[in-house]
Order: C-alpha cells, then structure tokens, then sequence
C-alpha cells in the first residue's frame, strides 16, 4: 500500500484536487495526516475509482447579486436557498455582489471566473440569467465553455425586478454621462492649452 499526496492520488482518480478534498471532508473517502498533509492509501483510491465508475464531479459555483449596494440580504439569502435546495452535486463556493449587471468589474464575478478557470468550479448556477449578468451572458457561456464549465439557470427567461432594472438604467446613464463628461474635460484641456500656446508666441513678437 502506498500513501498518495493529494494532487497524486486525484490525477490518479480523474477529478480536480478540490472534489477530492471535499470527498475527504464529507468522509466519502479516508484520508491519513502526514503531518499538515493530507495522504491517501493507494488501495482506497482504487476502491474510489471503482464506485465512481469514472463520472465526472459536478463542482457548483452559486453566484448571487443584488444591485443595491446595501440592504437586500432577504434577496440574497433567497437565491442562495433556491439554488442550495435544488443543487444537484456539490457546491464548492457561494459567490456573492451587490453592483449592476452592468458592471463587468464585479468582485464576486471575477472570483468566480478565476474559480472555473483552475477547474475547481466546472457548473456555474444562477436563479435567472440576469443574475450573472444583464448584456453579454453569451460570451460568458463561450467563456466557461473554453474551461469545461457550463451555466445553469434555475429560472430561464425571467427578469428581475422593476427596481432593479431601473437601478441599473440610471447606472447605465451615470456611467455615459461621465464618460461625456471626461471627453469634454479631455476637449477643453487641449484646447486651453493649444490658447496658451498661442498666447505665449504671440507675447513673443
């Protein structure tokens, strides 16, 4: 018999390190400390090999948002249960923002990219699309899609709420007009100092 590291014994499983951690921690399968390392008995993951029958885990991402920056944690803690109560393998991680839709600068968002980019996340949930984002979910799927990563909604084609959607119109309108404004602020710089050029070749003659 021979104790395996963990990285070792899931190459030799077929599964990311991550569902094998959560099998030693849900006692799924025994695991021996080798000081603070985990080690694996070569015979139990053979045994772990059999019973899986080579199937691929399925690692879920819940990712949930509200737009308000504070309040709404009823809002939160009820996507979170919908998407507990209906999970159908083993949740890794709950992501979690309170921006826009509109914004593609999300901390949770980007957390959970990062997640299924390593492979430790391979099924991203939502309740409804727009959860995860407002425009662009397509190119979002094609992304987790390069990682072996899919998207499932638990509520296809249902938007959220009128106050939300108006939240994020208003965002959407902060966000052009400051970007007008910095191209007139931009504008009138050089048009200043363009003034001052000319000024000072004309104090010049």
């Amino acid at each position: 018999m021979e104790l395996l590291r963990l990285s070792k014994a899931a190459k030799r499983l077929g599964v990311h390190p991550v569902t094998l951690r959560l099998w030693a921690d849900s006692g799924k399968i025994p695991v021996t400390w080798v000081g603070r390392e985990r080690r694996f008995s070569s015979t139990d993951v053979e045994a772990m090999k059999v019973s899986t029958g080579g199937e691929r885990v399925r690692l879920e991402g819940l990712y949930v948002r509200v737009s308000g920056s504070s309040g709404q944690e009823s809002s939160l803690e009820a996507q979170e249960g919908e998407l507990r109560a209906t999970s159908a393998g083993q949740i890794v991680k709950v992501f979690r923002d309170r921006a826009s839709g509109l914004r593609e600068d999300r901390p949770g968002l980007n957390r959970l990219l990062r997640a299924v980019a390593d492979g430790s996340v391979t099924v991203v949930r939502v309740t409804h699309e727009d959860r995860l984002a407002r425009f662009g979910v397509g190119w979002l799927k094609h992304l987790l899609g390069v990682h072996g990563a899919t998207l499932d909604v638990l509520h296809p084609k249902k938007l959220g709420g009128r106050d939300e959607l108006l939240e994020d119109f208003v965002s959407l309108v902060t966000t052009l007009a400051g970007r007008l404004y910095g191209m007139r602020s931009a504008e009138n710089r050089r048009r200043l100092l363009a003034e001052s050029g000319q000024c000072k070749a004309g104090d010049s003659q």
